[in-house]
C-alpha cells in the first residue's frame, strides 16, 4: 500500500506531498490545475517512460518519491537489490533530468528502471480514459477473461505458449530444411566428385615437395654426375696428377718427421691426420654419389606424371598436397551432415506432428476453462452494471474458436453489451457510449479484484461521460472497492468525490510569469466548498453549498459499513 507520494518540480507542481491511507482518496481541481501530474508521478514510480518535457520549466530535474508498506515479498526484493527497509516501509524514487536522463532508486539503492517496475508494478493498477479504448481491443478482452479465470488458466496458458513456441520453431526449421534439400543435394554431389578425385590420386603428405626435388635431380643427372666425377678426381685422382689426399699425405709426413723437435709441429701433424681421415670419407661419399647418379628416363616420366596429377588436385582444392588433404577431411565431415538432411526432415516431421497434437490438446483445455470463466465473468459484470445505474444491461463474454491456433490459443474473445432490455448484444466498440464504457470497465475491474488482488488501484477520470445517478453509483462502487483495496481516483464529478475517505484538491496559483500547482488536503468545511465548486462552479453560493452538504451527507450514509 502507498502511504505517501512526494512530487518535486514535475509539470506545474513545484513541490507537494500527497498523504494516502487505506480506503478511497479522491483528487479534484479545476481543469488545467495539474491533477494528471499525480497520475504521471505514479507512472514514473511504476517504471513508466521518462519524458524530459514533464520537468518543470526552469528546473534541472524532477523527482518523485513514494513510501510503500513492504510485505515479505517486497522486502526480499529490496534486500536483493541492496536497498533498505525501515520500519516495514521502503522508499521508491525516480529522478528525471531536463535532458531526459532517468534514474531509479529502491530503498536508497540505485537500480535499473526495470527493477523499480518489477517491485512496484504488480502492486498498483492504473486505469485511465485510454484504458477504455484498450478495452475495445480483442487482446485486452482476452487478457481480462484470462485474469478472471485465475491460476488454472494461467498455468494452461503458460504451458500452451511454451508448446506453441516450440511448434513454430520446429515448423520453421522443417521449412528451411526442406527448402535447402535441393541445394544440399547439389553441394553433396560436388563434394563427392572432389573426394573421388582425391581418392583416385591418393596423395601422401609432403609428396609434392619430395617429387619436385626428385624431378630437379633427374633433370640434371648428367651435370650432377660430371661434377661428382671431377670432385672425386680432385680428392683422389687415379693418374699422376696431384690430388688433395696425396698433398695432405705429403704434408703430414713432413711434419711427422720433425714432431720430435717441436710440440707445435707435432700438433699440426695430428690435425693433418684428422683432415686426412675426413677427406678419405668425403672422397668415398663423392665416389658413391657419382656412381649413383644415373639418367633414368622412365623414372623421370613417372615423376612428371605424378606431379601433374597432384597439380590438378592443387588447382582445385589447395595450394599444397597438405591443404588438399585438409580439404578432403573437411569435405568428408560436411558430406556426412548433408547426407543426414533427409533423416533430419523425417525427424522434424514427426516432431511437428507431435507438437501439433499437443498444441491442439492444450488449446482445447484452455478454451474449456475460458468458456466456463466467460459465463461467470459476464454474470459478475452484469451484476456490477446493475449497481452502476444500468439495471437492464446484459453483458456477454463470447468465446469462439478459430480454425488455426495462435500464440494465445484458438479462442477469439469478445465482450458484448446489451445496454437496454430487448436490445441485441453488440461489441463494446459499436454499442457502448463513453459513459457506458466507463462503467463496463469499472465493473470488470471490480469483478477481477477477487481473482487478481492488487493493493492499490488508481483511476484517472474513468468516470468521463457519466453524470447524474450513474455518477452516484460509480462513487458508491468505488467506495465498496476501497473496502478491499486502496483506491485513488482523479475525478471531476462531485458525486464520486463525495464518497471519499479523504479529499485532496490540486490548486494552482500564478505569480505573473509561472503557474504553480500544489496539493491540499481538505477538511470537512473545505470539502463542502470544493463540492459546491464542482457542482455549480461557485464556492460561496448558499444554494450550491447546501447541495454540496446534502450530497456529502447522502454519500456518508450510503458508504459501505454505515
Amino acid at each position: 500500500m502507498l502511504e505517501e507520494l512526494r512530487i518535486t518540480q514535475l509539470g506545474v507542481i513545484e513541490e507537494s506531498v500527497l498523504e494516502v491511507g487505506p480506503g478511497l482518496t479522491v483528487i479534484t481541481g479545476e481543469t488545467g490545475a495539474g491533477k494528471t501530474m499525480v497520475v504521471t508521478a505514479l507512472g514514473l514510480l511504476l517504471g513508466g517512460r521518462a519524458d524530459a518535457g514533464a520537468v518543470r520549466a526552469g528546473a534541472t530535474t524532477a523527482r518523485v518519491e513514494g513510501v510503500v508498506v513492504a510485505d515479505d515479498q517486497v522486502a526480499a526484493a529490496v534486500d536483493e537489490c541492496g536497498g533498505e527497509v525501515e520500519d516495514g516501509r521502503v522508499l521508491l524514487a525516480r529522478q528525471v533530468s531536463a535532458q531526459g536522463r532517468s534514474r531509479a532508486y529502491v530503498g536508497g539503492a540505485a537500480v535499473p528502471v526495470g527493477t523499480l517496475s518489477a517491485i512496484s508494478g504488480p502492486r498498483v493498477a492504473v486505469h485511465g480514459q485510454s484504458d477504455q479504448h484498450r478495452l475495445l481491443q480483442p487482446d485486452a478482452q482476452r487478457a481480462a477473461l484470462d485474469a478472471y479465470a485465475g491460476a488454472r488458466a494461467a498455468r494452461l496458458a503458460d504451458d500452451y505458449r511454451a508448446r506453441y513456441t516450440r511448434l513454430r520453431a520446429a515448423e520453421q526449421e522443417l521449412a528451411e530444411t526442406r527448402a535447402g534439400l535441393r541445394e544440399r543435394a547439389r553441394e553433396a554431389d560436388v563434394l563427392r566428385f572432389g573426394l573421388e578425385e582425391v581418392a583416385a590420386v591418393e596423395p601422401v603428405p609432403g609428396e609434392d615437395v619430395a617429387l619436385a626435388a626428385e624431378e630437379a635431380r633427374l633433370g640434371h643427372a648428367d651435370t650432377l654426375r660430371t661434377a661428382a666425377e671431377v670432385a672425386r678426381s680432385a680428392l683422389s685422382g687415379d693418374g699422376d696428377a696431384p690430388d688433395v689426399l696425396g698433398l695432405v699425405a705429403t704434408a703430414r709426413r713432413e711434419l711427422d718427421n720433425v714432431r720430435e723437435h717441436d710440440p707445435e709441429a707435432a700438433a699440426l701433424a695430428d690435425r693433418l691426420a684428422e683432415v686426412s681421415y675426413l677427406l678419405s670419407d668425403l672422397a668415398a661419399d663423392v665416389a658413391s654419389y657419382a656412381t649413383g647418379v644415373e639418367v633414368d628416363p622412365t623414372r623421370m616420366a613417372a615423376v612428371s606424371e605424378r606431379r601433374a596429377a597432384l597439380t590438378a588436385l592443387q588447382r582445385k582444392y589447395g595450394d599444397t598436397v597438405d591443404e588438399v588433404l585438409a580439404w578432403s577431411e573437411q569435405a568428408s565431415r560436411r558430406l556426412l551432415e548433408l547426407d543426414g538432411s533427409e533423416d533430419r526432415v523425417a525427424a522434424l516431421e514427426v516432431e511437428v506432428e507431435k507438437l501439433r497434437s499437443e498444441v491442439a490438446e492444450g488449446a482445447e483445455k484452455l478454451s474449456a476453462v475460458r468458456q466456463k470463466a466467460a459465463r461467470a465473468l459476464a454474470a459478475a459484470v452484469t451484476d456490477e452494471l446493475t449497481a452502476l445505474a444500468m439495471p437492464h444491461a446484459q453483458v456477454e463474454v463470447r468465446v469462439t474458436q478459430r480454425a488455426e491456433p495462435g500464440p494465445h490459443g484458438i479462442d477469439e474473445v469478445e465482450i458484448l453489451l446489451a445496454a437496454n432490455r430487448g436490445s441485441e448484444p453488440r461489441p463494446l466498440g459499436k454499442g457502448a457510449s463513453g459513459g457506458e464504457l466507463s462503467r463496463v470497465m469499472l465493473g470488470i475491474e471490480v469483478a477481477l479484484a477477487d481473482t487478481r488482488p492488487v493493493p492499490t488501484f488508481v483511476f484517472d477520470e474513468v468516470d468521463a461521460g457519466v453524470g447524474g445517478k450513474a455518477a452516484v453509483e460509480i462513487g458508491r462502487r468505488l467506495a465498496r472497492l476501497a473496502t478491499r483495496a486502496q483506491v485513488l481516483v482523479v475525478t471531476h464529478l462531485p458525486q464520486v468525490a463525495a464518497f471519499a475517505d479523504r479529499h485532496v484538491v490540486v490548486a494552482k496559483s500564478h505569480d505573473g510569469s509561472i503557474t504553480t500547482s500544489g496539493l491540499r488536503h481538505l477538511d470537512d468545511a473545505a470539502r463542502v466548498r470544493e463540492l459546491s465548486r464542482m457542482l455549480a462552479g461557485l464556492e460561496d453560493s448558499a444554494t450550491a453549498l447546501a447541495h454540496a452538504e446534502e450530497l456529502l451527507a447522502t454519500a456518508r450514509s450510503d458508504r459501505p459499513g454505515t
